[in-house]
C-alpha cells in the first residue's frame, strides 16, 4: 500500500504549479478539466508522475490554518528525496525560501517550505537505509 495522491483545494492553481514544478521538475500535468463541486465551479488538475500526484482544485475560499496554531487540520506532508540540496536550490531559484530547517540528526536531513496556498511541505533526505536509524526511536510515553 502507498499514498497515491493528495487533494488540495486552493485559490490559485498556477501559483501552486510554480512551486511544485520547481520541487518536481520531472512531474507533468497528468489530467485537467473543469467541473462543479457542490454547486461551485472549479478548475482542477493532477500534477505528478505515473505513480504519485497532487490533485489541485481552484475553488478554495479563505485562509489555510495557522501553522503555529492549534487548529485541527493538515500540519504538513513530506517527500523523500535523494538530493535535498538540489531541491532546495531549485525552490530558492524559483523564489521560495526555507521556512524551517529540520532537526540536526545523524541519519537524515530535512527542511520545510510553505507553498503558495500556505501548506507546509517537508523534504527529507535519509542518510541510512536502516529503518532503526532513519526512524529514531524516542520515548513517547
Amino acid at each position: 500500500m502507498y499514498l497515491e495522491h493528495i487533494n488540495l483545494v486552493v485559490s490559485d492553481v498556477n501559483a501552486m504549479l510554480n512551486f511544485y514544478r520547481a520541487a518536481f521538475p520531472h512531474w507533468r500535468i497528468r489530467d485537467q478539466g473543469r467541473g462543479e463541486w457542490h454547486g461551485k465551479p472549479r478548475t482542477w488538475l493532477h500534477f505528478g508522475d505515473d505513480y504519485h500526484y497532487i490533485a489541485l482544485s481552484d475553488h478554495g475560499e479563505g485562509e489555510n490554518r495557522r501553522l503555529a496554531g492549534y487548529q485541527v487540520g493538515l500540519a504538513h506532508f513530506a517527500y523523500v528525496t535523494h538530493n535535498l540540496d538540489a531541491v532546495i536550490e531549485r525552490l530558492e531559484k524559483a523564489g521560495y525560501q526555507i521556512a524551517l530547517a529540520g532537526a540536526d540528526e545523524p541519519y537524515r536531513r530535512n527542511v520545510y517550505f510553505i507553498d503558495p496556498a500556505g501548506f507546509e511541505v517537508e523534504f527529507v533526505e535519509y542518510l541510512s537505509d536502516l529503518p532503526s536509524e532513519r526512524n529514531l526511536n524516542r520515548d513517547v510515553s
